[in-house]
Formats: C-alpha cells, sequence, structure tokens
C-alpha cells in the first residue's frame, strides 16, 4: 500500500507517484515510454508531410512551365526528390523501355502504338509506384492507433492494480474512513489520468494523419492518370 511522506498524507500528484506501489509504478512507466514515443511520430510525420507537400508545390510549378512530357521530365528531374518526381520517372522510364526513342519524337509523329497489355502494364507500374510512395509515406502511423488504443488500457489496469492494492492495505491495518481510502483510490486515478493523456494526442495525431495521407494518395493517383493521358494527348500511346 502507498507510504505516507513524513507521515503526513500525499498532497499533490507528484507525491502520489514518488509513493505509488511498484506496479503503479511500472505502469507509469511505460506510459511515460509510450508517450515519447507518441510524440517523436507526431514530430516525425508533420515534418515529412510539410516536407512533402513543400517538394509538391515546387514540383507542378515546375511542371506547369513546360509543355511537352520530355520537357516536364528533364524540368522536374533537377529539383530534389520527390514522390511525384519518382512517380514520374518511374512511368517514363519504363515508357521509354517499351518504345526506346518515343519521348524524343515530335509531336504528331507517325509510330507504333502500345498495345492495349503494354498500356495495362504501364497503368500497373503507375500504380505499384504510387502504393509504394503511399506506403512510405503512412510509415509509423499505426503506432500512433496502437498507443492510442492501449494507453488507456494501460492506465485502467495501473488503476484497478492500485485499488486492490489500498484495499489489501486498509484491510491489513483495520481502518476503512476516508482518510484511510482517499489516498489508495488517488494513487490508482494517477495511471487514468496518464493513459488518457497519452491516448489523446495520439488518436488525434492519428485521425489528422490517415486523412492527409488519403490526400496524398489521391494526388499521386490523379498525377499517374494525368502522365498516361499526357502521353495518349501526345500521340506517344
Amino acid at each position: 500500500m502507498m507510504l505516507q511522506v513524513g507521515g503526513a498524507l500525499p498532497t499533490n500528484a507528484w507525491e502520489l507517484v514518488t509513493t505509488s506501489s511498484t506496479a503503479t509504478k511500472i505502469v507509469l512507466l511505460v506510459l511515460v515510454l509510450f508517450s515519447l514515443i507518441s510524440w517523436f511520430i507526431i514530430v516525425l510525420k508533420w515534418a515529412q508531410i510539410r516536407r512533402v507537400r513543400r517538394q509538391g508545390d515546387r514540383f507542378f510549378d515546375a511542371l506547369e512551365r513546360t509543355t511537352r512530357l520530355e520537357d516536364a521530365y528533364h524540368a522536374v528531374m533537377k529539383l530534389p526528390p520527390s514522390p511525384y518526381g519518382r512517380l514520374l520517372r518511374e512511368g517514363v522510364n519504363f515508357f521509354s523501355e517499351l518504345r526506346p526513342g518515343a519521348l524524343k519524337e515530335t509531336r504528331g509523329a507517325q509510330h507504333e502504338a502500345l498495345s492495349a497489355t503494354q498500356l495495362e502494364v504501364l497503368r500497373m507500374v503507375l500504380a505499384k509506384e504510387v502504393g509504394a510512395e503511399r506506403d512510405l509515406m503512412a510509415r509509423f502511423i499505426p503506432w500512433l492507433a496502437t498507443i492510442g488504443s492501449v494507453s488507456p488500457l494501460l492506465g485502467l489496469l495501473g488503476t484497478v492494480l492500485g485499488v486492490m492494492d489500498a484495499f489489501i492495505g486498509i484491510a491489513a491495518g483495520g481502518s476503512g474512513n476516508i482518510s484511510a481510502v482517499a489516498p489508495g483510490v488517488a494513487e490508482a486515478l494517477v495511471t487514468t489520468v496518464l493513459g488518457l493523456a497519452v491516448a489523446i494526442p495520439a488518436v488525434i495525431a492519428y485521425n489528422l494523419y490517415v486523412s492527409r495521407l488519403s490526400v496524398f494518395a489521391g494526388e499521386l493517383e490523379g498525377f499517374a492518370q494525368e502522365i498516361v493521358g499526357t502521353m495518349a494527348r501526345e500521340g506517344r500511346i
């Protein structure tokens, strides 16, 4: 059962923590670890999303200043690596393997079109790259959902252990008045409070990042379709 500090009852949350049982301290340490991991992921993904957003703005600005696919390819390849640039490079390189030298042909030039199978494979290559970029952006995000789900349960576990320890101490001491019960219950509730404090930011960040990830994946899929459409508009497929 919880010890008293200098013979007096704890008067604040920190004293409740320092005088708590071993089991409660273990639960609190795990929750603190979860909190550190959660905030690390939150900051990491926030920075990554901002960086990708800036890369996307630069990419599409460069793309708008070109008129042909070949010019767009050479222009964006001079930019820092980005998901959009890797998608364009993957599509153009695969198309160049199917039709060597086709990108350098003048617009409207007569050449053999891609077969239906080749066009479908090109779409599959683009879809594979979209999936790879989406998975890369989604890395570590599921951990936020795990932490958000597990932390309240750990807090509840600590509370149950604390209440059990408090009642065992009360039974052993033979005192059941409010002064004997309250400190033990307060100690038990500390883990619940910390569990919720860890879970709430993790769940909010998870929902926000999943939403941003959906938007990002939609942009990549739309751009992949635009690549195929540009090739068709220029008469290359």
